[in-house]
This record gives structure tokens, sequence and C-alpha cells, in this order.
């Protein structure tokens, strides 16, 4: 089967130049997201989300995201500025007066490919909230997300991806404050088509470069995988480390060594 590649990026808004929560500004919430053209949209707490629908290649993976990001543009009302930011900082007292929904922190848990655990839940931050990035891999259809074999499938694609996704970041994303609440190496959840990886913060929704390094790099993160070429074999512990302590120059050496494209010159 075509590996489909989809996304959930968050974003945030801004009012002359303070964030703002984007509670009841558009249409969707979490569990019934408002359809669009190639996707759809919801408010997530504070923050906007949309999903696109699954590019079997990354022009479609790119022209998706471009379609969807310009229709939420258009709901949001004019005075507001949307910004691809992965920490936003409210203030206290900002959050303090919203309500309980935009605010709680409801995701469901995810999972830890190494220790094959429940990720622990996130702890709201008093001031802040941050923006995920995910990335959705789909290579089935209707499997169990939660047999023994799906699932320990789905944690090794989530260890390989960290070398081809998850070290890349590292080098790229220059706000490492969301990894202190959510986003640790490994972070996936299964779903009945594939499975979606969590590590990723926006960072890589602010240019057409970084849509297309990360469909490349997911792409070749599976075929690797699938063709048997299992790095988290050879290096058990260097990308979980590299990505967990933000060390950059630990991840630029393993990309080095790999030939793992990181989008840097």
């Amino acid at each position: 089967m075509t590996l489909l590649i989809g996304a959930d990026p968050e974003l945030f808004l801004k009012d002359s130049g303070k964030f703002v929560s984007a509670y009841g500004l558009i249409p969707g919430n979490k569990y019934s997201p408002h359809p669009v053209t190639d996707g759809a949209i919801q408010v997530d707490g504070t923050a906007l989300e949309f999903n696109i629908k699954p590019a079997s290649n990354k022009t479609e993976f790119v022209h998706h995201i471009d379609m969807v990001m310009a229709q939420l543009r258009n709901m949001v009302p004019k005075q507001y500025e949307m910004v691809v930011e992965p920490w936003a900082d409210f203030g206290e007292e900002y959050l303090s007066k919203q309500p309980p929904l935009a605010t709680e922190l409801g995701c469901d848990a995810d999972f830890n490919a190494y220790t094959m655990t429940t990720n622990p839940m996130p702890k709201a931050h008093p001031s802040a909230r941050c923006a995920g990035g995910h990335i959705h891999l789909g290579w089935c259809e209707g499997a169990d997300p939660w047999s023994e074999e799906h699932f320990e499938y789905c944690a090794l694609m989530a260890r390989q991806l960290d070398f081809y996704l998850g070290l890349p970041s590292v080098l790229l994303d220059h706000d490492n404050r969301r990894r202190e609440m959510y986003g640790k190496a490994g972070a996936f959840r299964p779903k009945h088509y594939g499975m979606e990886y969590r590590v990723l913060s926006n960072f890589w929704i602010k240019s057409p470069e970084f849509m297309n390094r990360v469909y490349d790099n997911a792409q070749m993160a599976y075929d690797s995988f699938t063709q048997g070429y299992y790095l988290n074999e050879e290096y058990p512990n260097e990308a979980q480390d590299a990505i967990n302590t933000n060390n950059i120059a630990k991840a630029l050496k393993l990309c080095q060594d790999l030939e793992i494209p990181a989008g840097i010159q």
C-alpha cells in the first residue's frame, strides 16, 4: 500500500502583538472538527488546529496545508494575526480569566516507543501553552490499534522517525520549551490506519522548504524501516538522548554520520 502522510498542526493568535485565545472564534472542536476543502479546522484550547487530507506525494502534502491554512485565515477575524510559534506566553492573569474549556489540557494519552508505556499527562503551565505539529503515517486500513502486533510495529516506526524527523527538529526548532511539557522522543499513538508521530512542534509549517523536508524524511523513515534498516538497533539510545536533551551537537553529528537530510546548510 502507498504510504499516506497527514498532519494536524496548531497555531496561535496575536492581537496587537500579544497572544490571545482562539476559544470561540471559529467553528469546530476536537470531537467535531469543522470540514473545509482538503481538511478540517477546530479550536483546541487557546489554539487553532487544523488537519489535512492524507497525501500520497509531497506536492499534495504542501498543497493541502496551504489550502487549509488559507481557509482558516479567512475564517479568523481580521484583527488577529495567525502565528506559527511553538510556545505562547499569554500571562498568568490572562489565562486565569479564560473559561475552563479554553485552558484545560484534555488530549488523550500518548505512548513512549522505548518503554512501551503511557507517557505522563503534561502539567498545565500557569501562563503559557504550546503547539504541536504532529505527523500521521498511513500504511494500512482497519487495523486494531491495540493489538500487540500493530502497537509494537508503531513503536518501532516511531523510533525510526526519531532519527529522520526528531533529530532534524532539534536543529531546526529553535524553541525547546515545549518539549519540557510534551513531545519527548518516541511519542506516538497507534491508529487504525497506521500511527501518529507526536514529537514535532509546529515549527515546520513556517515554510514550504520545511514542509517538503518533513514529508521527504517521513517517507525515507518508512522506506528504510520496511526495507529492514532499523536504526534504533544500531544506535539504541543516541537519537532518544539527543532529542530529550535538545543536544544540537549530538543531533547534528548523528544526521551527518547517518546521512539524514536535516534541512540546514
